[in-house]
């Protein structure tokens, strides 16, 4: 390898780093779900919805270099037990991580503000609410993440709003059907979040991040670990009524019962590590099939 290449590789891995591609699957999910709703519908305009993956994705991976910036300037990632973080373990400085989630932010929105001028002005508003969601998560001088609020967050987000956006610039409305099919989802995306502050319990606290699970305690962060998993797969097969196929989610179960055992066996650190890879698997996995259910 010559030295010219060397910079750039370590370029590349601390994008890779910053932007936590293993984490799609949370993206991925509702997005799977919403176009699978919008295409039971009708045709799906792949031009819109190209756009939509672009403007989510835009947000979404922004706002993981946005919060890698934020905890790291505060000195949150100092010390974690986590995979690394670009500005914590000094790879990059802030500067430059801030530099990749301005560059993303203004990518997600002008896809939004094309989506606006081509289907609805009321997707400007939503442009602006999943903007300013993702930098006040870990942003400005009172982050909600640092308050508790991050489950909630995460579940209207990733939940919500991510399903029913592209059922809305598919269809031109929100139909219940979306907003059932979100709930699953956002209760996945929540164990998902809960998993990963329930590792950095200790350090949190330590810090100051004041987070569901340190408002929670270890013991009570677990049941509701457990309220998330079990609820997604019970609100799935609720809708099976109207959707029959939605039964396609019990195929998911198996893969929910090691992260279960995990995080109910009292690990903790980079124990728990497996339990969040693991849901991240169970959130692909439920999300193909929910998908592929509501398509049908």
């Amino acid at each position: 390898m010559t030295l010219q290449q060397e910079p750039v590789r370590g370029a590349v891995r601390n994008w890779v780093i910053g932007a936590r591609l293993k984490t799609l699957p949370v993206t991925y999910a509702p997005l799977a779900v919403g176009l699978a709703l919008a295409h039971s519908a009708g045709p799906v305009d792949w031009w819109h919805a190209a756009l939509t993956v672009v403007f989510v994705l835009g947000f979404v991976l922004g706002t993981n270099f946005f919060n890698d910036y934020s905890d790291g300037i505060r000195g949150v990632d100092d010390h974690r037990e986590g995979p690394t973080r670009v500005v914590g373990s000094g790879r990059a400085t802030p500067e430059q991580v801030f530099r990749h989630g301005a560059v993303l932010y203004g990518i997600g929105a002008l896809a939004g503000v094309a989506l606006a001028v081509t289907v609805s002005w009321w997707l400007l508003p939503v442009t602006v609410l999943v903007g300013l969601g993702g930098w006040f998560y870990t942003g400005g001088p009172r982050p909600y993440g640092y308050h508790g609020f991050g489950e909630i967050s995460i579940f209207c987000y990733h939940g919500v709003v991510f399903v029913c956006t592209p059922v809305f610039v598919q269809t031109g409305g929100v139909p219940g059907a979306a907003l059932a099919a979100s709930v699953p989802i956002g209760l996945l995306a929540c164990a998902l979040l809960t998993t990963n502050n329930l590792r950095d319990l200790p350090t949190d606290a330590v810090t100051g991040k004041i987070t569901l699970a340190v408002r929670l305690s270890a013991a009570r962060t677990r049941r509701f670990y457990v309220c998330c998993v079990v609820g997604a797969f019970v609100t799935a097969l609720a809708t099976a009524t109207a959707r029959p196929w939605t039964l396609l989610v019990i195929g998911a179960a198996p893969l929910a019962v090691f992260p279960l055992r995990r995080v109910l066996s009292k690990a903790g650190g980079r124990e728990l590590i497996p339990a969040l890879e693991h849901t991240c698997l169970l959130l692909l996995v439920f999300g193909t099939l929910q998908a592929i259910g509501v398509a049908l």
